[in-house]
């Protein structure tokens, strides 16, 4: 079996790896739009394909190299890894609405004509026309402004008033996505009220299995943003898990999405949960060591073994997760502008007693932006233990360090 990886960036760098366990041989295919800011190990690859636009020429060379399925490694790679499994007829999603898989719009109105509960939306090219839309009754504030088709917390927006929508739209259309593309239209939400999760799952042939639920815990950023402060995976068997596992899966029926790996962003509110976006590719940037050494498992090793074993997953004897060791991943919130500290300077943050390890996203010595999304932050922490009360007293720890100038050169710990 030779599986081809379309962007094998960000977490999907560690496919490889977990392919070879189960003795899955590879290649790589580069689309024409990958996201710059993700980690890409060109050493782990043979064969690197660089995709030229034409669909059919791509698939050509990936049958002659004797590839026998196709998976999206990251949101750039989603689209063109469902065009080349269908053009190669090998395990793919459906191919009914495929733009659904990738416009947050389209997506929308997928799920909710499937009958599932999503949030009222509009799609705007004019800011004068989601300033009127906000106006509504029924439209609660604040409302959530983001790009159509980018990734991550990019460029996303909560306005509270009139003025903060029009530049929220107005920055939205003026610059350019991680993908370097501009947007055409803002897609603009209702601001859903709730605990936001993310569902991890992998799927054969339109069965799905969820390997692992976290939930987000948020705070606001300057700018009208909001960050991720920390994620904590939630309880198997819990009410909360089994309801959003069941929800995610209808989703995922809705979106055709039948093969391979999908993160999908639910907030359960009083009523139940309700779709934020779903991407038909693994969830993003974690260690999955760490996570399966807590968990018993990780997505990229559920993927992995999707592709090498499928009965796994059609007749229910994928190990998906458990709370084995307690775990927390914080994400790096730089107060204000500053310095990305050298090896010495983390000391303090590694001689925290549950501290298990870190991966920074901005290197040692750059400028450290304040942080007001994703992109700005300049990496993430692991804690774990057996005690969670002493993830809590580290966290807080962590977070005292960065205010009291972790980011300044040559401060020291306060």
């Amino acid at each position: 079996m030779i599986c081809a990886i379309v962007e094998a960036y960000g977490i999907a760098r560690y496919l490889p790896r977990a392919l070879r366990r189960y003795g899955v041989e590879y290649v790589h295919v580069r689309s024409q739009n990958p996201d710059i800011h993700l980690t890409y190990r060109p050493q782990d690859f043979d064969v690197d394909i660089e995709h030229c636009g034409d669909v059919a020429a791509t698939a050509r060379s990936l049958r002659d190299h004797g590839v026998t399925i196709v998976i999206a490694g990251t949101e750039s790679g989603v689209l063109l890894a469902d065009g080349l499994s269908a053009e190669l007829g090998t395990r793919g999603n459906g191919m009914t609405r495929p733009a659904a898989r990738r416009d947050k719009h389209e997506m929308t109105e997928a799920v909710a004509g499937a009958g599932l509960a999503t949030a009222r939306t509009l799609l705007s090219t004019d800011a004068e026309v989601a300033v009127a839309w906000a106006r509504e009754p029924k439209v609660l504030r604040p409302v959530v402004l983001k790009p159509v088709a980018s990734a991550g917390t990019d460029r996303v927006f909560f306005c509270e008033t009139d003025d903060e929508i029009r530049r929220a739209h107005a920055l939205i259309m003026s610059g350019k996505n991680r993908y370097r593309s501009r947007d055409t239209a803002v897609l603009v939400q209702e601001c859903l009220v709730g605990a936001e999760h993310f569902v991890n799952t992998v799927s054969v042939d339109g069965v799905h299995r969820t390997v692992e639920i976290w939930r987000y815990n948020k705070r606001p950023a300057s700018g009208g943003r909001s960050i991720n402060d920390f994620d904590e995976p939630l309880p198997p068997g819990s009410p909360a898990y089994d309801a959003l596992s069941a929800y995610t899966w209808q989703v995922l029926d809705a979106l055709e999405v039948r093969n391979g790996a999908a993160h999908t962003e639910v907030m359960l509110t009083e009523a139940g949960p309700v779709l934020v976006e779903c991407a038909a590719r693994p969830g993003g940037a974690q260690l999955p060591d760490v996570v399966r050494a807590c968990l018993g498992t990780d997505q990229i090793e559920c993927l992995a073994q999707s592709i090498a074993h499928p009965e796994r997953v059609l007749d229910g004897t994928l190990r998906t997760s458990r709370i084995e060791r307690y775990l927390r991943y914080v994400n790096l919130i730089t107060p204000r502008d500053g310095v990305v500290p050298d090896h010495e300077g983390w000391a303090p943050v590694r001689a925290l007693e549950s501290y298990t390890d870190m991966v920074l996203t901005i290197s040692s010595g750059s400028p450290a932006p304040e942080t007001v999304d994703l992109v700005t932050s300049a990496g993430y922490v692991y804690l774990t233990s057996p005690d969670p009360s002493r993830l809590e007293a580290d966290y807080h720890r962590l977070r005292a360090l960065e205010t009291g100038g972790l980011y300044i050169p040559g401060a020291g710990p306060p």
